[in-house]
């Protein structure tokens, strides 16, 4: 059994991310093996997560994998753990749009019979945290709140008031933590600036996050709450595909501009008989030896856009590569720099398309149906995923459309674009190619994988 807490919060924005991050640290930094989990599609709260454990960061959502898989996602990611710290996602009870509990912390907790931390932003209130508590503590009777840590406290007397309120309330105080700007970490267009942009800085910001815990928190007692958590009934999910022949070469892109990926996925590529070989787009010239296949997920090729353009070389080897009809699985960043350009930058040309910043945050969960077969998914083929982002793309003629989404967008799109954007149809499928916005994740539908590898063996 692996010692659990799950990091909640009422809201956005209360210091989540700082607490969660800074116990996984501080636990760790006690010689503890501390797994990290991150509730929802966050990609990038999971980079500050491994830096202060020393292990993926992994994700834990309900929607695109099912409920019946979050237990077991957990047991894999924790096995051989002391200590596993769940960060969840907005406030405590928020989850997919018109969903109910789905996707919500209050849910995962429950799913894991986990012990849930409130994270409270104090700064201006006082006596009212007490309500605050109370209402959070007794909406759900299922969900155990098992204490608070007040964040963001301004002075020793705005302490005492704030504890005297919680004291009748039967939630204990595990912490308090004054303002700290030297655990802040820095935010642009999508949220927190990834680890792979920052990395001297990460360090001494999960280092600083560490000490502040260390400081204000009982670690003590958060540790045996965590060690409440009854055991969990269910076997940790394995990536057990049938290899394929062969073990064909699949390149998968990371390095600054490409860190939106989960675990899971080269685990799958992996178990379904491949040779998972990253590169970094912004400094190799060329593709991994051998390369049969090509993964490339989500990140910032905006904020890249120069220097991948600047990879001429690479970026002819990819448009080669995808031209030979090799499978190439591209999502959000990765649909970006197949595109012909971004932001009037060349990319790789791969697809009759043109991408821009926008105004407009497309965000969101989708329900999707694959609109045409491509080596990751035959035609009619359902699946779940999730869009973010601050891009617009506008086609040309060639390709036909990977998804059929069957949820609307959120926002409004820009003029010419209504049918895509409104999720009738969206993505590519030219060849081997399926690019698209929705980032996916293939625990839920392991098939996935194999049917890509199978295609990169032919």
């Amino acid at each position: 059994m692996v010692a659990r807490l799950v990091i909640a919060a009422p809201s956005s924005g209360a210091g989540k991310t700082t607490v969660a991050t800074g116990l996984m640290a501080a636990f760790a930094g006690r010689g503890l093996a501390v797994s990290p989990h991150k509730v929802g599609p966050d990609y990038i709260d999971p980079g500050y997560h491994a830096l202060a454990t020393g292990r993926p960061g992994r994700n834990l959502d309900s929607y695109m994998c099912g409920t019946g898989l979050v237990a077991p996602l957990f047991a894999h990611g924790s096995r051989g753990c002391d200590l596993a710290v769940v960060e969840g996602v907005m406030g405590l009870y928020d989850g997919a749009a018109d969903q109910g509990e789905l996707a919500s912390t209050a849910q995962v907790s429950k799913l894991l019979k986990a012990p849930v931390v409130l994270v409270v932003d104090a700064s201006s209130q006082s006596r009212s945290v007490a309500a605050l508590v109370h209402g959070f503590a007794s909406w759900d009777p299922e969900v155990r709140i098992g204490g608070v840590i007040l964040n963001k406290v301004a002075t020793d007397r705005h302490e005492h008031l704030l504890r005297e309120a919680l004291g009748e309330s039967g939630v204990p105080v595990l912490g308090v933590l004054r303002r700290a700007p030297a655990v802040a970490t820095p935010s642009r267009h999508l949220g927190l600036v990834p680890v792979a942009e920052r990395q001297a800085a990460a360090v001494e910001a999960v280092a600083a996050q560490a000490e502040q815990v260390r400081a204000g928190c009982d670690l003590d007692a958060l540790l045996a709450l965590a060690r409440s958590a009854p055991p969990l009934p269910d076997a940790p999910w394995e990536p057990a595909l049938v290899p394929v022949a062969g073990r064909p070469v699949v390149a998968v892109a990371g390095g600054a501009a490409f860190t939106f990926s989960y675990a899971e996925h080269a685990e799958l590529l992996t178990a379904a008989g491949a040779e998972v070989v990253a590169f970094d787009p912004l400094r190799d010239e060329e593709l991994p030896e051998g390369t049969r296949g090509l993964v490339i997920g989500g990140g910032f090729p905006e904020v890249y856009g120069a220097e991948l353009s600047a990879n001429a070389r690479l970026r002819k080897a990819v448009a080669e590569l995808a031209a030979s009809g090799a499978p190439v699985a591209a999502e959000c960043a990765g649909l970006l720099y197949l595109a012909r350009s971004l932001d009037g930058q060349p990319m790789c040309g791969v697809l009759d398309a043109d991408a821009r910043m926008s105004q407009r945050l497309t965000l969101g969960y989708r329900d999707a149906v694959a609109v045409s077969a491509s080596p990751l998914a035959a035609a009619g083929a359902r699946m779940r995923g999730h869009e973010f982002h601050r891009t617009v793309i506008e086609p040309g003629a060639g390709g036909a459309p990977a998804w059929g989404l069957r949820q609307p967008d959120v926002g409004v799109p820009p003029a010419g674009a209504e049918s895509r954007a409104r999720g009738r149809v969206e993505g590519f499928v030219q060849g081997g190619v399926h690019a698209s916005y929705v980032h996916t994740h293939w625990a839920g539908v392991p098939e996935v994988a194999r049917r890509f590898v199978e295609h990169c063996a032919r």
